[in-house]
């Protein structure tokens, strides 16, 4: 490794800072797989300092426990070494606690040694003098029974790196990489030799102990077993004949099981984007790194638990190294910011990454063509995207950001999961381009920070708009079948991954600390993150299956009155520091977001993202549902009025003191600065306005 001149006289705590981080290694893999052999070999020849972590002989050489394993991984990384996990790891439950381990200062990789299960069982039943006893004829059916529950990890488990090997040569060249890598060095972020989804995998010994059913009538040729595996969703083994006989389905698991609290990829709304301008448009690298980062630092409060993956083909790419190394620099979470390498047209198929948005470098004709992502996005798209994005704009001026949602019958949406595509277009400094700046640095980072702004705000504004979802057995977010709806005799709706944010929260507010104001067994509290008015809160309710309005039955009555409370008592304490305020609580009919959450809102309407009619419209009619009113409708009839959604979102915009009418937004704001009217009769009964309203104006 070359160095500077000066390199040795560096000052102890620059040479500290500049040390490559310290790395969580958790080997993926059955007994027999080779795991301690890896370590050892590894650790051999390594100048990088290494700890292995092995459960056999954690507990001073005999078999313990993985509390103490997790305990003496977090103690190696925090003197600086880095560690190898040496247990089987199979399964995503088995790893979560270990990938916890990682963070700004900590990479976490998986190495997955997924060799033939005939090799791993061959192995265990020669082997002598194991560590943890698993040898001999018996271990073959335990290795077996472990198998039928392996779960392969993916990045969006928190890995930052995943090295797949499927033979010893695969794992010889592992064994290369991780000797290599010295205590300055880091290793490339993404997925390799990754798995082909459709590959089929040795059965083991399981195609001794076939049930009848599961044999072809034809012949006697074992089976094989395969995965099958639609975008960001569920994985389905198959039985598959040699001969070519129809396969048979024999397990359907999911990442997320129902009741689990972990939470799937496809719940985390991702943006995958490519460096803008740095190709074709010849843009600075060290000045582009510097507007990626800054924008990414300024979005990451507004993100919520969304995902921005900055996206490149080439393991060797420059702009993506540059990006890492200052985004570590300002300790940004690596786990809502990374960087990836891989096809942006084909993360999920390719690469395991789930991305629902992603974004294209788009030329100011909005055509395809011109070479880079922007032709291989079009093409990916299909002609559906062509024309989707002809219904949008025909044109796109520098610094702005186009968002196109992608409908269904394009490929990028049935096979790759994603829903919306961002067109955005940044500054040129190619002189054979159009609107060519020059060499202008201070107009063209101008422009390609209002670029990214704009990327980032849309990305935002799909995480925060209901999307419509057709069914489609194609589709990666349908739900149940029409035939299970009619067997149930309900309407089930389906929720796209980017809606699933307060569901998310209100199941596990121990993950959510810095947006949980108060937590109980029945309720979450949490600041609207993008709120109405001065004081917005959210009261989430906690109870299963409770998602929407429609959903609430007088069982529920308890939990309505509960949450009402936690409500009041927040409204007495903003009242108590701004006398001023005034309140309503309630509900809208139909909400944009999984998860029954009550409105606790000041009727001021002083905030910047007040900005559109459906934004008014939603607080301010018959649609936003008073809290009294729903409680009072659920008691005497079962269940709350849902009013026309459609219908009221469309109506004009009107004053909620005066009922006076106003052509825009800009110009109502302006209005009910100064409004002094009473509020409307109606909303001065029953609770309605908290604290009550006496038939009077604002104070002044």
């Amino acid at each position: 490794m070359e160095m500077d001149i000066d390199s040795a006289c560096k000052p102890k705590d620059e040479e500290e800072k500049a040390k490559g981080k310290p790395i969580a290694a958790i080997l993926v893999g059955a007994p027999g797989s080779g795991k301690s052999t890896f370590c050892e070999n590894v650790m051999r020849g390594s100048s990088r300092p290494w700890v292995r972590v092995c459960q056999d002989t954690i507990n001073n050489g005999k078999s313990g426990t993985k509390p103490q394993c997790l305990k003496s991984a977090a103690a190696s990384l925090k003197e600086g070494k880095s560690v190898f996990i040496d247990r089987c790891n199979l399964d995503k439950e088995q790893r979560v606690d270990f990938v916890s381990l990682g963070g700004p200062e900590v990479e976490v990789h998986a190495v997955v040694l997924d060799l033939p299960t005939k090799l791993s069982i061959s192995r265990i039943v020669k082997r002598t003098g194991h560590e943890g006893n698993l040898q001999g004829g018996k271990a073959a059916a335990v290795v077996n029974r472990m198998l039928q529950n392996k779960e392969l990890p993916k990045l969006s488990e928190g890995f930052s790196r995943i090295t797949f090997c499927r033979n010893e040569t695969d794992v010889d060249a592992a064994v290369k990489t991780y000797t290599a890598v010295g205590p300055l060095d880091t290793l490339p972020h993404g997925c390799f030799g990754q798995k082909d989804p459709n590959a089929k995998t040795q059965l083991g010994i399981m195609r001794f102990l076939k049930r009848p059913h599961e044999t072809n009538t034809r012949d006697s040729v074992p089976s094989q077993l395969t995965e099958e595996k639609g975008p960001c969703g569920k994985t389905q083994e198959t039985v598959s004949s040699s001969s070519g006989m129809p396969s048979q389905k024999i397990k359907v698991s999911e990442d997320m099981a129902p009741g689990s609290i972990s939470q799937d990829e496809s719940d985390i709304p991702t943006l995958a984007f490519p460096s803008i301008s740095t190709a074709d448009f010849q843009f600075d690298l060290e000045k582009a790194s510097d507007v990626i980062v800054g924008k990414v630092e300024e979005f990451m409060d507004k993100l919520g638990n969304a995902r921005l993956v900055l996206v490149d083909l080439t393991e060797r790419s420059k702009i993506l190294s540059l990006v890492r190394a200052k985004a570590a620099e300002k300790k940004i979470d690596s786990k809502r910011f990374f960087t990836f390498i891989g096809d942006i047209c084909q993360l999920y198929t390719k690469g395991g990454l789930c991305c629902n948005v992603i974004a294209n470098a788009a030329n100011w004709r909005l055509k395809p063509g011109g070479g880079g992502v922007n032709a291989a996005i079009f093409n990916a798209g299909g002609p559906a995207l062509e024309a989707a994005t002809k219904e949008q704009a025909r044109s796109l001026l520098p610094g702005n950001a186009l968002v196109v949602p992608l409908p269904s019958t394009s490929p990028l949406y049935s096979k790759e999961g994603v829903t919306h595509v961002i067109h955005v277009l940044g500054p040129n400094m190619n002189p054979r381009r159009p609107n060519c700046l020059d060499n202008d640095y201070v107009k063209g980072c101008k422009v390609l920070e209002d670029a990214y702004s704009s990327l980032f705000k849309g990305f935002l504004s799909i995480a925060n708009t209901q999307v419509k979802v057709p069914r489609s057995s194609g589709s990666i977010l349908s739900g149940p079948s029409k035939l299970e709806d009619e067997i149930s005799g309900t309407k089930t709706k389906t929720w796209a991954p980017c809606l699933q944010a307060l569901y998310n929260i209100a199941m596990q507010p121990e993950k959510h600390n810095k947006q949980v104001l108060e937590a109980s067994d029945d309720v979450v509290v949490l600041n609207d993150i993008y709120p109405k008015a001065k004081q917005h809160l959210l009261v989430l309710a906690r109870i299963k299956g409770l998602d929407t309005l429609a959903d609430a039955r007088k069982e529920h009555l308890p939990l309505l009155m509960a949450m009402h409370e936690v409500g009041l008592r927040w409204v007495d304490k903003f009242v108590g520091e701004d006398a001023s305020l005034v309140f309503r609580l309630g509900y809208h009919s139909v909400p944009s977001m999984r998860r029954l959450h009550l409105h606790v809102i000041s009727q001021d309407f002083d905030s910047k993202h007040l900005k559109h009619k459906k934004h008014w419209n939603s607080f301010t009619t018959a649609f936003f549902r008073d809290s009294v009113d729903v409680m009072e409708e659920i008691n005497n009839q079962g269940k709350a009025t849902i009013q026309d959604e459609k219908r009221l979102m469309s109506m004009e915009l009107r004053c909620h003191r005066c009922r006076s009418a106003h052509p825009n937004i800009p110009r109502l704001k302006s209005h009910i600065s100064s409004c002094q009217a009473p509020f409307p009769a109606d909303l001065q009964k029953k609770g309605r306005l908290v604290p009550e309203q006496t038939n009077s104006g604002r104070d002044p």
